[in-house]
């Protein structure tokens, strides 16, 4: 099959602020169709939007909140991305959540984790394991011995590989911040779905 170079999506900054908040959200442009542009970026407010709602009222006089975002992967007809949100409401620290987008540039879809795999794979099975041993590896001290991710863990795609991650005190202690594990699409690519978001970064060119 002939290589088809797909040009990356053009991505700014837009800054929203108010009293006590400031969030800096990316905005979309230069895909094949408009459709596709509202889309993604509907997707993405969606989701800046939620994550300020989770973290409740900023009553307190020294609240404050802030939002910002990075770019995983912005090529071969991929993007992914993390949307972060900052908020101190008052207590011993802040608190940031992040919530990450996949999508396909050419439709605008964004992605489940298991639609990242062949139907019926046991893509939960053979991800828990990889984490584990990375745990393991890595000395990680987990509030309970790590079984198994979620069927829906919070993932994104960066350098030919899927990032698995937990938020803060999902899975160990705040000081550990979020836990990202690396997985190789190599080691994952009997079970990836071509089609998705994967199987391009499963080839070499």
């Amino acid at each position: 099959m002939a290589f088809q170079f797909q040009q990356p999506l053009v991505i700014q900054t837009y800054r929203a602020t108010r009293p006590k908040t400031t969030l800096y959200i990316p905005v979309v442009s230069g895909a094949a169709n408009p459709a596709t542009e509202r889309t993604i970026n509907t997707e993405i407010r969606r989701v800046v939007q939620q994550l300020a709602s989770e973290q409740g009222s900023l009553e307190h006089p020294s609240s404050e909140m802030d939002g910002f975002f990075e770019v995983k992967t912005n090529e071969k007809g991929v993007l992914s991305l993390s949307i972060f949100n900052y908020a101190y409401t008052g207590g011993a620290h802040g608190m940031t959540l992040q919530s990450s987008l996949t999508f396909n540039t050419d439709t605008g879809k964004s992605y489940k984790l298991s639609e990242l795999f062949k139907p019926g794979s046991d893509y939960v099975k053979r991800i828990s394991s990889l984490v584990a041993a990375q745990i393991t590896s890595r000395g990680i001290e987990t509030f309970e011995p790590f079984k198994s991710i979620r069927p829906d863990q919070d993932f994104y795609i960066a350098d030919r590989a899927l990032v698995i991650y937990f938020q803060l005190y999902e899975l160990a202690a705040y000081v550990y911040g979020f836990l990202y594990f690396p997985i190789s699409v190599f080691d994952l690519q009997d079970i990836i779905n071509e089609d998705g978001p994967l199987g391009p970064m499963a080839v070499n060119n």
